[in-house]
């Protein structure tokens, strides 16, 4: 690891989740939820790839993270659907292990890049549909202190580990990981403790909706990348990914 990347990784992923923690707090669950659509461990992973495996690994490592939203849609629908039913470690423990199996069995799909996307687009409308209806609210209940060092520090792991690992896994597989629903799993799990299973789907149904800006985000990166510069590529993908998750939440806030 070229030690002029290592405090990046160290400085620019835990700042990301502070960042994003604090406004959830500020504005509750469904846009906590929201604000986990974002790819706030998957956008460093792929920048970092990018700069030490270059931009054609990048590239390819796009089409791998849009399969893995596939995963994440996957583990909303199951960890929602489950926790009007199961307290907050089995809802926790069937989403993640939906996630899994998801993961398993898409690492074996040979996709291109728009087909990739289009199947992305369609499980998200899908979840969104299948996912219990309820209101989003402010959250009234103090997370413990140890709640935001715990994110921070999560995210930069996985953030590090993805990036230390790639030539080992290789575009696909590297990318297929990087969706790991850190910061949506740690939101959803408090919220189903301190408040229901209701602020719980709130948060899920917030990730959801915010996770098709996290589709754009990678499809323009996937098209891009090794075509136009790294910077240039990975600000067009920040833009389309910020116009998008503004049209979805000033939809979503109105309805």
């Amino acid at each position: 690891m070229p030690v002029e990347i290592l405090p990046l990784k160290l400085v620019v992923t835990p700042l990301l989740i502070a960042a994003a923690t604090l406004v959830a707090r500020r504005w509750g669950h469904g846009v906590g939820g929201w604000l986990a659509g974002f790819p706030l461990t998957s956008a460093p992973v792929s920048v970092f790839l990018a700069i030490e495996q270059g931009p054609d690994f990048a590239a390819r490592a796009a089409t791998g993270t849009l399969l893995g939203l596939t995963a994440l849609a996957v583990f909303c629908l199951v960890y929602g659907r489950a926790a009007g039913r199961l307290g907050w470690a089995g809802s926790a423990a069937a989403g993640l292990a939906a996630f899994g199996i998801c993961l398993g069995a898409l690492s074996a799909v040979p996709a291109s890049l728009s087909a990739v996307f289009a199947l992305v687009c369609v499980s998200l409308a899908l979840v969104a549909a299948l996912l219990p209806t309820t209101r989003a609210a402010v959250s009234s209940v103090k997370p413990p202190a140890w709640d935001l060092p715990l994110r921070m520090a999560v995210a930069t792991t996985v953030v590090l580990f993805l990036t230390a690992a790639a030539h080992r896994l290789g575009p696909m597989l590297s990318g297929l990981l990087s969706p790991v629903p850190v910061f949506l799993l740690v939101l959803a799990t408090f919220a189903q403790r301190s408040e229901g299973p209701a602020a719980c789907v709130s948060v899920l149904r917030g990730g959801v909706m915010g996770t098709f800006a996290f589709a754009v985000f990678f499809l323009v990166v996937g098209a891009l990348l090794g075509r136009i510069g790294i910077g240039a590529t990975y600000a067009l993908a920040s833009l389309a990914g910020l116009v998008v998750n503004g049209a979805i939440l000033a939809v979503v806030r109105r309805v």
